[in-house]
This record gives C-alpha cells, structure tokens and sequence, in this order.
C-alpha cells in the first residue's frame, strides 16, 4: 500500500461559524499538522483568500524577496501578497479565524458559505458565490478551447 503524500488536494464546502472562523478538513489539517507549527500564513490572490503551512510560506517569501527588480509590479507584490498575510494558528478544533481585512477582500463573513480548494503546496479559501463564478469561468474556457491547447500540452 503507497502512503498517503502530506498535500492539500480536494474540494470541501464549508460554512463559517459566528465569528467567521473556517473548520479545516481532517486531511488538510493532517497536512498542517505535519509541518512544525500548527498553522498557516493566509493571503490574498485572485478574489480569494492562500494558505500556505509556515514553511511552504518561508519558500514562497524567499523567492519574492530575493528577486532583483525593484519595478512597481515587484514592489506591489510584496507589498499587497506578503504585507498582507497574516498567521493564522488552528485551534484545538482544526479551525482558523481569518482576519477582518483578508475576510473583507474574499467576501467571507459570519456564517457564510466558503470552498477550500487543495492545490498541493497551499489550500484556497473562496466565498462559495466566487467560486463558482470561478468554475463557471473554467468550464467555458474549456469548451471555448482557450485551454485546450494548455490541456493538450499536460497530456489530459
């Protein structure tokens, strides 16, 4: 039997409680919980919200930071992607509280509907309403074959 890899993969939905906090689920925190500290550094990209467990997020960091250019495209990202992330900690019931701010910006409230997306190195957070205006906008990329060619070249 081939042991489980320690990734973020599957889509869940979710609602948030009250107070806008995210249950995690088992096999994402299973992956969380592998890393050395129980958490995950959040941010925003795409009208939704990243989380990356804190060593994935050191990588990540790295390499914006080590990069030489110093234009206004540079400047804006670490400003916006790495200024704006914040550490959020699980607590003892696999859940996170996501700040007001980055909340603010994925549309993500007090008992809302939200998806967790698993893509390998980091989970998405959506508001459930962007992410299938998210799913609506792939399905017609693909049946309009503006991603067939990138689909052709992944051997799908």
């Amino acid at each position: 039997m081939i042991a489980a890899a320690k990734n973020f993969r599957g889509t869940s939905y979710h609602s948030t409680d009250e107070k806008a906090r995210i249950v995690l689920p088992a096999r994402f925190r299973d992956v969380v919980k592998a890393s050395e500290i129980d958490g995950v550094v959040v941010s925003r990209l795409d009208g939704s919200l990243v989380a990356y467990p804190f060593n994935e997020w050191q990588v990540i960091e790295d390499r914006i930071m080590a990069r030489v250019e110093k234009d206004e495209y540079t400047r804006r990202l670490r400003r916006f992607f790495i200024g704006g992330a914040h550490e959020c900690m699980c607590d003892k019931q696999g859940r996170i509280l996501i700040p007001p701010a980055l909340r603010e910006y994925a549309e993500i409230g007090p008992k809302k509907d939200v998806v967790l997306v698993g893509v390998v190195n980091h989970f998405e957070v959506w508001s459930r309403t962007a992410y299938e205006m998210e799913y609506e906008a792939f399905e017609h990329d693909m049946k309009s074959g503006r991603m067939g060619e990138e689909v052709a070249k992944l051997g799908l």
